[in-house]
């Protein structure tokens, strides 16, 4: 792109964004007279438009074509075909999935394959041995030389800050004799020579311990024969392995990628330590290009063992959004991790959420909600987030020092038996949290009726539901030696002792409450309906749910089929999350995918890193959280990016937008033909109007580029030139219109 045309986009850019800044308030604002706005095209209540309204609710969004197939198949068959993607073929998606190895592994597996500090730590200190598998040990050694390394500069750093603190105060506490002082400056005074140094024969008045390590009578010019320290030492032979690493690792990319493998676990450990630098920061792909998949984790691993695992969850997530044909799973996905939120970075949560989002939340997406209450519940990942596999009973065997006896519980059994010696009753160690998030965020709501002593007693009953040897990567395990004995109780209700059986009754109780069903129902209608949906849905999808046990396909049946669902007045009435808004606009503009990251690097700019919400409660589905002036910016920079060719891993191709037929000179047919293709006609005239405007200034104002020499000529006033595909989407996709759903 020229001059002129850069000036021209970057100008087009900057004031559309300040026009569509001003319609914020809009996007929060709940529209409900919209037959009467005369702003926005007629209202059809056709199948089309009920195809279009069906596809922004239960997918990431239309693809190109995607609603005149719904509306041939017919709405209500395809959302029926979506409640069931065990029928829906999705070889496609498997394809973009297949690179990804850690998703099929076990959580015992990544954690030997890509270790954290607590298994480097093991092999450091002896307890475990060192990986025998070629490409592993690698891994492993390379991990271990950093951890080193960084250990002793600490020290080093430790050891010269003491030495400093020590000379210090040694200076402090020398006694000074004022009389000495000064007659030994009147000596060194009548020993200096007339140009001011020392003279030779009393150049030995300082002693050897003083670091003087010239000899008697040497020239005042000659250097000392300076001694490297060990540490200096040290150093020096690793500058020069580094250099000779540099060398090594530079002929590697003319090898073939197997070729190029097999060498680099045959180089010496400073050379890998040095390749693994190169690559560091998402360089070197195309050093990486043509490798087997271990073979890419592997080197990626030298890094960041754990953030190789983390990061093909990412990327995963978002294949999953963009290619998946079970759009529908894909979404309630999403929700019910949302629903029961896990934090990435809460330590063994970044090898345990693979598992989590497999093998918990996505096989009871669409089942009996108690079936995904009680995974929840014992997933590792879940009793490691919220703390509870270290929750320990007051009164456990554990918690008071005594065995548990073989032949029923202890108390019964030693009525009068003390404590351990000198040991005593410890600290309960009774940590009350999935206690309070499973009543105020998994079930019942904030408001659902429970009690402080609830959440103490809940949390008695969940003692012993624990995780066996986590960072291995155990599953779950009941320890009764931890478990608070004696009866709970729970919500007015006495819960008998039974151990593990315990939480399930307490769980059972809670998945089939009243106030459970509202408040699920509740989120159901705020995530596929509006953020403040009609009470009388949730009240319908409440009765559904209890009547059918918690099944969670019925309820949403219900929610479907009902009027308020198709009513207009929800039509376009959501505001798009972040991850929703990158999504679907991949999907709407037919765009390539070949690389996730850097897509899940903007979802991060944009506020929402996947699996990255901290506290409990997830993200919000609310626009509130998401419209702001300094958002639309960001999406908006996101959208021109997109279009313009600027997002690494992405491959787009505009032309492709606007059908063969349009004429190169009219801006008008292409924004039509845009409008047409990204938002199936519906954008409102001020939307039309404003870009319209836009660029009809931008053409005439910008000045044409001619490359003769140095010559440049201005267009004449009335002239235009083509339009800029590129911008044009990307100011659709930026725009309030393409933010809802």
């Amino acid at each position: 792109m020229g001059l002129g045309r850069t000036k021209s986009a970057v100008l087009l850019f900057f004031s559309i964004a300040l026009g569509l800044a001003c319609i914020v308030p809009p996007l929060l604002a709940k529209k409900k007279d919209k037959d009467n706005d005369k702003g926005t095209a007629p209202v059809s209540q056709g199948e089309q438009r009920r195809a279009l309204h069906a596809l922004n609710r239960l997918t990431f969004g239309p693809r190109p074509g995607d609603v005149q197939q719904v509306a041939a198949m017919g709405v209500d068959q395809w959302i029926d075909l979506q409640l069931h993607p065990e029928k829906i073929n999705d070889a496609a998606l498997d394809s973009h999935l297949q690179p990804f190895r850690t998703l099929r592994m076990s959580a015992k597996e990544l954690a030997e394959d890509f270790p954290d500090g607590q298994e480097l730590n093991q092999v450091m200190n002896g307890k475990r041995s060192m990986p025998s598998d070629p490409a592993l040990r690698m891994v492993y050694q390379v991990q271990i030389e950093r951890r080193q390394e960084k250990k002793e500069e600490k020290e080093q750093r430790e050891k010269e800050a003491a030495d400093k603190d020590g000379a210090a105060t040694v200076s402090a506490k020398a006694p000074v004799d004022s009389s000495t002082m000064a007659a030994d400056q009147a000596s060194d005074r009548s020993n200096a020579t007339a140009d001011g140094s020392p003279a030779n024969s009393n150049s030995n008045s300082r002693s050897a311990s003083d670091g003087d390590n010239s000899m008697a009578g040497a020239p005042s010019s000659a250097q000392p024969d300076v001694k490297q320290t060990p540490e200096e030492m040290e150093q020096a032979r690793r500058r020069e392995e580094q250099l000779y690493a540099d060398l090594e690792v530079q002929q590697l990319p003319n090898l073939t990628p197997d070729q190029r493998f097999k060498k680099i676990l045959a180089l010496k450990l400073p050379q890998q330590i040095a390749l693994a630098d190169s690559l560091r920061g998402g360089k070197g792909q195309e050093f990486l290009e043509g490798m087997i998949p271990r073979q890419k984790e592997t080197l990626l691993a030298m890094n960041n063992p754990p953030g190789v695992v983390t990061g093909e969850m990412a990327q995963a997530k978002l294949l999953r959004a963009i290619y998946s044909q079970r759009q529908f799973e894909e979404v309630m996905t999403d929700f019910w991790f949302n629903h029961f939120n896990v934090f990435v970075d809460k330590g063994l949560d970044r090898l345990m959420l693979t598992s989590y989002e497999r093998d918990v939340i996505r096989p009871h997406a669409l089942g009996k909600f108690e079936d995904l209450l009680v995974a929840t519940a014992k997933s590792p990942a879940m009793l490691f987030y919220l703390d509870n596999w270290l929750s320990v009973g007051p009164d456990s065997p554990q918690a008071l020092g005594l065995p548990l006896h073989p032949n029923g519980p202890y108390w019964r059994r030693y009525p009068d038996r003390p404590p351990r010696p000198n040991q005593g009753k410890r600290k309960s160690g009774l940590n009350e949290n999935y206690g309070r998030e499973l009543m105020e965020l998994h079930t019942l709501s904030v408001n659902g009726g429970y009690s402080q002593r609830d959440v103490t007693e809940v949390a008695k009953v969940f003692t012993g539901w624990t995780i066996d040897k986590p960072a291995e990567g155990g599953g779950f395990k009941f320890d009764p030696r931890m478990h608070e004995p004696g009866p709970k109780f729970v919500l007015g209700r006495r819960i008998k002792p039974k151990g593990e059986g315990e939480g399930l009754e307490v769980l059972h109780r809670l998945a089939t409450s009243p106030q459970t069903a509202h408040f699920i129902s509740l989120k159901l209608a705020e995530r596929f309906v509006s953020d403040d949906p009609p009470p009388a849905l949730v009240d319908r999808m409440a009765k559904t749910f209890l009547k059918k046990k918690g099944d969670i396909r019925e309820v949403l049946n219900t929610l479907f089929h009902s009027p308020e669902f198709w009513d207009e007045g929800s039509y376009r009435d959501k505001v798009k999350t972040p991850l929703e808004f990158v999504a679907s606009a991949i999907r709407a503009t037919g765009a390539e995918v070949g690389d996730a990251l850097p897509l899940a690097r903007q979802l991060n700019n944009m506020g929402m890193p996947l699996y990255g919400a901290q506290p409990p409660t997830g993200y919000s589905m609310k626009a509130e959280t998401w419209v702001s002036s300094s958002a639309l910016l960001n999406r908006m920079n996101f959208a021109l990016a997109l279009t313009s060719g600027k997002v690494k891993g992405v491959k787009l191709d505009v032309a492709q937008l606007t059908g063969s037929a349009l004429q190169p000179q009219d801006s008008t047919a292409t924004l039509s033909a845009l409008e047409a293709s990204l938002l199936d006609g519906n954008v409102s005239k001020q939307t039309h109007d404003s870009i319209a405007a836009q660029i009809e200034a931008a053409e005439k104002n910008t000045p044409k580029q001619k490359q003769d020499g140095n010559t440049s000529q201005r267009r004449p006033d009335g002239a235009s030139r083509p339009p800029e595909v590129s911008t044009i989407a990307g100011l659709l996709l930026g725009s309030p219109e393409f933010q809802k759903r």
